[in-house]
């Protein structure tokens, strides 16, 4: 072989990514309060470090962010989506002892909001406080700290004021419905573990924000649009579903990926989600992400999620016909104090550009309807052992007595 071929055969290396502006636009999120429903300042930070790198973007009324990386076609246009919500609390009732009973923002347990510091965001000012039991105290309570039931009537704040009856708290502005945000607690160690609240989903917004930098900085040219998207709701399901526009025929999400018992999720490397609750994912999209991984070397595991939906899922059930993929970083204990590594986020931020980089799954999907022509194939007969030859072709069909007509008379 030639020098020549071996050089059109070598896979093309992918824009290096700035992990250190991976990390810092980490913990600067991290830093940022955004439970559904309070992501104004979230939206606002992510906003200005697309203008900082220059992309051009629209935001829709409640907040979502829709970027646009031009390519060499504007269609069939594809989208990258992490969220910027987290959980959260809210405050559900003003007690009669001074402190606040709250309900959940999304879907977590009450467990792990124990002992949380936290912040209350009432209509004048900002009030700090720490998540507590009803019976904290071994030393007045004895073994019924053991004993008491865990959820979120089980649990109170207790907030760091002068504060003994439900005056007390009315007096100091709060309210029912008022909001709140429990501290994130990051740590970043030498080794590479993460360790944070809400690493679901702001370490995946970093990587998207730093798959989109690497692109940009290269000076590396899509084959079609590619519009990043930056949701607000995805904790309480809703998603990405207010930010798609009809040019877009490809949707993957990057999220938190489980590692646990009967998962086969790593920490270390990227995860290509092949089913949720919602169903499976489309399967072309999956393996082109998975071929990708392959291709470009990247650590990569796939994986099965039983309790688990993203923003595919809302966009498919909003009424979008668009292919769907999850994609994501591993971690330990979601929705509680979780943890990844940084070769998870690594691996991520590659296959996310190796993405953006890439053609789209069919042509055809430029356009929402057409013909058999140029649709994809999951199965072929021949390699099924399937004589093709008795197979009608497109535009005729098969009649009840095996015979081959183009009336199709014999079709109910």
């Amino acid at each position: 072989m030639t020098e020549s071929a071996r050089s059109k055969n070598k896979t093309p290396t992918l824009p290096k990514i700035d992990y250190a502006f991976l990390e810092e636009t980490l913990l600067q999120l991290l830093a940022i309060p955004s439970p559904v429903g309070l992501t104004d300042a979230v939206v606002r930070y992510t906003a200005g470090r697309l203008d900082a790198i220059g992309i051009p973007y629209e935001i829709t009324r409640r907040g979502a962010i829709r970027a646009t990386l031009k390519g060499r076609e504007a269609r069939p246009a594809r989208a990258i989506v992490a969220h910027l919500d987290t959980l959260g609390a809210m405050v559900r009732e003003i007690k009669s002892n001074g402190r606040i009973g709250i309900v959940p923002i999304g879907s977590w347990s009450s467990r792990f909001a124990e002992g949380g510091r936290l912040t209350v965001f009432t209509d004048t000012q900002q009030l700090r406080g720490t998540c507590l039991p009803l019976k904290t105290s071994g030393h007045a309570y004895g073994d019924e700290i053991d004993t008491q039931p865990s959820n979120w009537d089980h649990v109170e704040v207790r907030v760091d004021i002068p504060s003994h009856s439900a005056k007390d708290l009315t007096d100091a502005g709060i309210n029912v419905g008022d909001w709140i945000a429990f501290d994130p607690q990051p740590e970043l160690q030498p080794d590479g573990y993460i360790n944070s609240r809400y690493l679901d989903d702001k370490a995946a917004v970093a990587v998207l924000l730093a798959a989109c930098k690497a692109i940009v900085d290269s000076g590396s040219k899509l084959a079609i649009d590619a519009h990043p998207l930056f949701t607000i709701t995805e904790e309480v399901g809703s998603g990405s579903s207010a930010a798609l526009h009809g040019d877009i025929a490809e949707m993957v999400s990057l999220d938190i990926a489980i590692a646990a018992p009967g998962q086969n999720t790593d920490e270390r490397a990227a995860t290509i989600c092949v089913q949720d609750m919602a169903g499976p994912f489309d399967y072309h999209l999956t393996h082109k992400l998975i071929e990708l991984a392959k291709t470009h070397g990247i650590a990569h595991r796939r994986d099965v999620f039983r309790f688990y939906r993203s923003d595919s899922a809302a966009a498919v059930e909003a009424g979008n016909d668009i292919r769907t993929a999850l994609i994501g970083f591993g971690a330990d204990a979601s929705h509680a104090q979780e943890r990844t590594h940084r070769d998870s986020l690594q691996a991520l931020a590659d296959l996310t550009v190796a993405y953006m980089l890439s053609d789209p799954v069919a042509r055809r999907d430029r356009k929402s309807m057409g013909s058999l022509e140029g649709f994809t194939e999951q199965l072929k007969p021949e390699e099924m052992g399937v004589s093709t030859t008795a197979l009608p072709d497109p535009g005729e069909f098969l009649e009840a007595d095996g015979t081959v007509s183009t009336e199709g008379g014999g079709r109910s």
